[in-house]
């Protein structure tokens, strides 16, 4: 399976501070809000990832991250000059994904939970597609997912004005090969972008979209607007602070998913010291 992080878009919501940089390279915390798409590609086994920016952006994310071989990983990137939706990502990395099986990740969505390595991880062979669902309090901001009594999902809305439920879907989709063709089948919307809803209302239809939902053990946080970037920084640093846990270290990830060594974090860690980023591991 490979991974694909749409980082592109202008962060309208975030204007000015993100009139002159991407919001995916905004900080939460200590860290470039894309470590945290990075490092949960990572966790679910993923080595090779496309990153897909706006033209501008790109040389910004190929400097901060390189080939990606410093930790174990294969790093690539394209260009989209303009948003054409989400699903616009499948026929924008074609080539890319080849024959294999992807996962989408929007690159300011950040996930964090105690059993959500292994989650992620049983959703690697997808038969069609399978998604999340979170709950949220303002369901209107997003892709919703409605429910029968039985727990199988029936509907499926694009940030509704009267949503059917309050299980929003959270930024990470998985796809076998066959999103590819699906993309390209799919008409704009009244927005003008390729909705990624419409390929789920597809496999849903054909009843190839298994819908998940994260339990109250896992935080998902949407950076998209002030408040949102804001809490989500005090979120990470509230988790690293108490538990000495870090979230969305890529270099720590690495290292747990045996993608380098401790010799290889070691010299990684060196230019980190003075800011406290590093952690050392004897």
């Amino acid at each position: 399976m490979k991974g694909i992080i749409l980082a592109g878009g202008h962060g309208t919501r975030l204007y000015p501070i993100t009139l002159t940089v991407s919001k995916q390279l905004m900080p939460v915390y200590d860290k470039p809000m894309i470590y945290y798409p990075i490092s949960t590609l990572m966790q679910t086994g993923i080595k090779e990832i496309l990153i897909i920016s706006t033209p501008e952006d790109l040389p910004i994310f190929e400097k901060l991250l390189g080939n990606g071989s410093h930790i174990g990983c294969n790093f690539s990137y394209m260009s989209q000059a303009e948003p054409k939706g989400l699903a616009h990502a499948f026929i924008v990395g074609e080539k890319f994904i080849g024959k294999d099986s992807v996962v989408l990740i929007l690159g300011d969505n950040i996930f964090h939970g105690s059993g959500l390595k292994a989650k992620l991880q049983e959703c690697k062979k997808p038969d069609g597609g399978i998604i999340f669902a979170y709950p949220v309090q303002d369901p209107k901001r997003y892709g919703v997912v409605d429910f029968d009594k039985k727990g199988n999902a029936i509907s499926l809305q694009e940030k509704p004005k009267k949503p059917k439920s309050n299980y929003a879907i959270p930024g990470i989709y998985f796809y076998d090969n066959n999103v590819i063709r699906i993309a390209k089948k799919i008409k704009p919307s009244k927005r003008g972008e390729l909705e990624i809803t419409d390929i789920n209302k597809r496999l849903l239809k054909k009843n190839k979209l298994k819908v998940k939902i994260l339990d109250r053990g896992t935080a998902w946080l949407d950076t998209g607007t002030f408040n949102s970037l804001m809490q989500a920084s005090q979120f990470v640093q509230a988790i690293q602070e108490r538990q000495g846990l870090r979230i969305g270290a890529i270099e720590e990830v690495a290292l747990q998913m045996g993608y380098i060594t401790k010799s290889d974090y070691k010299k990684l860690s060196k230019p980190f010291k003075k800011s406290g980023y590093s952690k050392k591991y004897d």
